[in-house]
Parts: structure tokens; C-alpha cells; sequence
């Protein structure tokens, strides 16, 4: 079985960045000593996915507020908006605000991506927003409608795919809970498979990751199978495994196995065993191990600890990887 391994989004702060921070706002600290703490706290989350072994590098994207942050700082027709619920957790974001069609700054996502992945984009996972999910839960005042915005965001994100690529970068996973929680349909299915085509194009042979979580996500393959991307990701903790459809898929198919809800670690043996039996049902060219969803409001410790669950699960299959 062909198992890769990596971070599918942003890893925890430590319990020293985290007082830095703090420090900061209360004018403990100056913000060019908390930039050189975030730099070494990037370094020993880059050290951490190299012991093991992980297939792409993310460093954890300690220094990024939110999935959609970086857009709605930089790309225009868009503000920052206020704190809202992150889906039907007790997690918030900074909701992104379009009050005009939007468009993209060139440079300005790769110069927020961690130095680290900037230095070596060969290995870095680039992770984005997807298309659904950023038209989802943004504030849209621009008076363009939603399966329209779906298409045009799909295009400047094809563009950020480009751009990046044409720097190196080679694995772009795009973070698209809504499509489990709220299935599209009809010419909103048709605007998300637009979307993605695009994106797809820009790849230029590179790898495509479509991340969910948040909900079951087997209502959502009739979409997610017409995705042209590399590899469509689902979370364990929220998808039967006897509840994918059967069936072969050209690409990959990754697996959100480590649970981002809670600090107990997995056990390598069961998480082989549901990736066995998932294998088993869709036949994928390859799977791809990973948390589930983000695993950045858990304590570094245990999150370190449930990530090496990866590594043995591979072991487990039988793939032993470079750890």
C-alpha cells in the first residue's frame, strides 16, 4: 500500500509562544523578540515532521490566525471582519468581509507562508482555503452571487496555485469542511467542480488535496468524486468507514486519522485497521495519513504525541516511510 504521512493544518502554539504573545499585547515583550520566538517554534515543528518522517512539511503555521486570514489581509475587495463561530465548535475566526469582487495580490501568500517552507517549498504542503468553505462563511456584500463567487475565488486560488508553483511549491491542500457539512447541489455542485478545475489546471502536475471534516462526508462523494484533484480527504472521527461508497478512484485518498478532539492517542493497530478497510472499499492509488482536522487548540504535548500514531500506523501497513 502506498501510505504517505503529513499535518493537515495548523499545529499548536507552545506554552512559551503563547506567553510571548500575551507579553506582547500587554507590552511585556517587543514584537522582534516574538518573531524570533515563532521562528524557533517553526523550526522544532519542521524538526518534529522530519523525525517523522512525514512525506510534506508545514512547520504548523504557528503564526497564522485563521484559514481565511491571509486573504482577507491581503487579497482585494476584502476586510477582516469580527469574531464568528468556526462552524459548530466553540472555536472562533475572524469572519472575511467582500465588499467588492474580489482579486488577488501576487506575493502576498507566499510572503505569509512560515520562512521555513519558503526556504525548501519543494517539501512544504501549502495549505489554503477552499473555494465552497471561504464563499461559505464569508460576509459577501459584494452583490455577486454565491455560486458565481464559488467559480471566480476557485480561478484567483487556480492563480495562487500558479504562482507558487512557478516558485517551487509542488502540494496545495485546500481545507473545505462545508463540503461535508452542507453537500452542494445542482449548479452549486457544478460552480465547486468549476472551482477546482481551475485550480487543478494551475497545478501543473503537481499534488491537490482537498481536506473535510466537521461532518460525514459519504453524502458528499458524488461531488468529491467528480473533483479533479489528487487526492480528497475525509475525517475518521466524523465518516463511517463502512459508510464510503465502493469504488475505484484515480487518486488518492487521504484519511484524517488522528482525532483533533481529543488528547487520548490512537492506537497504531486500529488506525491500520480502518485504513485497511477503507482501502478495501475505494481502491485508491494511494492513501494519505493525517489529523483529521486541526489539532491547534490541543496542548503541544499530547498533539506531538498523537502525531507519532502516524508513522506507526504506517509501520503497521506495512510502509515504514523514512521514520
Amino acid at each position: 500500500m502506498n501510505v504517505r504521512t503529513g499535518l493537515t493544518g495548523p499545529f499548536p502554539r507552545s506554552e512559551a509562544l503563547v506567553g510571548a504573545t500575551r507579553d506582547l499585547d500587554r507590552g511585556r515583550t517587543s514584537p522582534e523578540s516574538v518573531e524570533e520566538l515563532y521562528a524557533s517554534a517553526e523550526r522544532d515543528v519542521l524538526q518534529l515532521e522530519e523525525r517523522l518522517g512525514f512525506d510534506t512539511v508545514t512547520a504548523g503555521y504557528l503564526a497564522t490566525a485563521d484559514l481565511f486570514r491571509p486573504i482577507a489581509e491581503s487579497w482585494d475587495g476584502f476586510q477582516v471582519g469580527p469574531l464568528s463561530r468556526w462552524l459548530e465548535t466553540n472555536t472562533f475566526y475572524r469572519q472575511p468581509i467582500l465588499n467588492a469582487p474580489p482579486g488577488r495580490t501576487p506575493g502576498a501568500i507566499a510572503g505569509r507562508l512560515p520562512a521555513a517552507l519558503r526556504a525548501d517549498p519543494g517539501r512544504a504542503r501549502v495549505i489554503l482555503p477552499g473555494p465552497y468553505t471561504l464563499t461559505g462563511l464569508l460576509d459577501n456584500r459584494s452583490g455577486e452571487a454565491d455560486r458565481a463567487l464559488v467559480h471566480r475565488l476557485g480561478r484567483l486560488l487556480g492563480e495562487e496555485v500558479g504562482e507558487l508553483t512557478r516558485a517551487g511549491f509542488r502540494t496545495f491542500q485546500f481545507t473545505d469542511p462545508l463540503l461535508a457539512v452542507r453537500p452542494p447541489e445542482g449548479p452549486r455542485a457544478e460552480a465547486v467542480v468549476a472551482g477546482y478545475s481551475a485550480i487543478a489546471a494551475a497545478a501543473d502536475g503537481g499534488t491537490s488535496i482537498v481536506w473535510t471534516y466537521g461532518a460525514d462526508a459519504a453524502p458528499a462523494f458524488p461531488v468529491l468524486d467528480r473533483l479533479p484533484v489528487t487526492v480528497v480527504g475525509v475525517d475518521l472521527a466524523e465518516t463511517d468507514v463502512e459508510k464510503l461508497p465502493e469504488g475505484r478512484r484515480g487518486g488518492g485518498l487521504g484519511l484524517g486519522v488522528v482525532d483533533s478532539r481529543t488528547t487520548l492517542a490512537e492506537d497504531p493497530t486500529e488506525v491500520a485497521r480502518l485504513v485497511r478497510r477503507a482501502q478495501a472499499r475505494r481502491r485508491a492509488a494511494s492513501v494519505w495519513l493525517g489529523p483529521g482536522g486541526p489539532l491547534d487548540l490541543l496542548p503541544w504535548e499530547p498533539a506531538t504525541r498523537k502525531l507519532h500514531v502516524l508513522p506507526a500506523a504506517r509501520q503497521a501497513l506495512g510502509d515504514g516511510g523514512s521514520a
